[in-house]
């Protein structure tokens, strides 16, 4: 005879407690990355103690301004020069509702620069340099007025004090928020640096990916020795608009620092981790 079922209060503790589940632990957002050419998961650490260069692949991952120069230069030693200029709206232009002034604040609060371009003097090794480098980070590193005055400003700077001069480009190419302004740029820093040249001044061309448009057809291609990183893209127009133009297909690695090389528009491609060796040897070489 089956014994009587037993009565048991309703106990809540019971199903307070629930099930044991094993809980997991708190993950801070932005620890990991994904490598876009090998598409390994990558410990985002370590990619910044790399020189942000993949430990897999070797993949350059894109610098800020800033980034650049805290790699490039002996440490404390930037001093940056005409920081005060910023950029105006002289066109008033807007586009989808959005005014450029307006566009411009916001550049300069993400990246803390008040235009694409940083420019000061530093030491490399020892050797004092002239320095500019673009900042991909504010409106991908296109060439307004600002920018074209910086660094014509800074050639001067490298002219007077006799330095060599390094420009590290990095440039999406003429602004067009900034229309024919933007494009006078491209004569006014390429007769700048004509004016350096006659002074016997040195010019290295540092490319990093990507380089493009009104900065690649002037001072980035105007060095009298130009360095890329490898896998930069360096052009004028993009491969997409070349391949539509032309109807042909592109020979492989079309526009990436290696081919430049092979068809010698690149004097040298240099990996992240021996660029600073390689620019002392250049500047060495190069001047008395």
């Amino acid at each position: 005879m089956a014994e009587p079922e037993v009565f048991r209060p309703y106990d809540p503790s019971v199903f307070e407690r629930g099930p044991a589940v094993r809980q997991k632990k708190d993950i801070p957002d932005g620890l990991w990355m994904r490598c876009p050419t090998c598409e390994g998961t990558l410990y985002r650490k370590s990619v910044a103690e790399n020189q942000d260069v993949c430990p897999d692949c070797d993949h350059h991952f894109r610098l800020g301004g800033r980034r650049r120069v805290e790699q490039l230069v002996d440490a404390d030693s930037f001093e940056e020069l005409f920081s005060d200029i910023a950029p105006t709206d002289p066109l008033e232009f807007s586009w989808l509702g959005q005014r450029y002034g307006d566009r411009l604040k916001k550049e300069q609060a993400k990246t803390l620069c008040t235009e694409a371009v940083l420019t000061g003097v530093a030491y490399i090794r020892g050797r004092r340099v002239a320095l500019g480098v673009m900042d991909g980070d504010f409106l991908m590193g296109s060439m307004g007025s600002v920018v074209g005055e910086k660094i014509c400003l800074i050639v001067e700077e490298a002219s007077r004090q006799g330095l060599p001069f390094i420009m590290a480009c990095m440039s999406g190419g003429a602004r067009m928020h900034e229309g024919a302004l933007s494009v006078m740029q491209m004569a006014k820093t390429s007769a700048a640096l004509a004016r350096y040249d006659q002074a016997g001044g040195l010019y290295i061309a540092l490319l990093a990916d990507p380089t493009t448009g009104g900065v690649t057809a002037s001072f980035a291609m105007l060095g009298d020795v130009i360095v890329a990183e490898p896998g930069a893209m360096i052009a004028f127009a993009g491969p997409r608009v070349i391949a539509n133009t032309i109807r042909a297909e592109l020979p492989e690695g079309f526009q990436r620092a290696e081919f430049l090389l092979e068809k010698g528009f690149v004097d040298l491609v240099v990996h992240r981790h021996e660029l600073r060796s390689e620019l002392v040897k250049i500047i060495d070489y190069c001047t008395p």
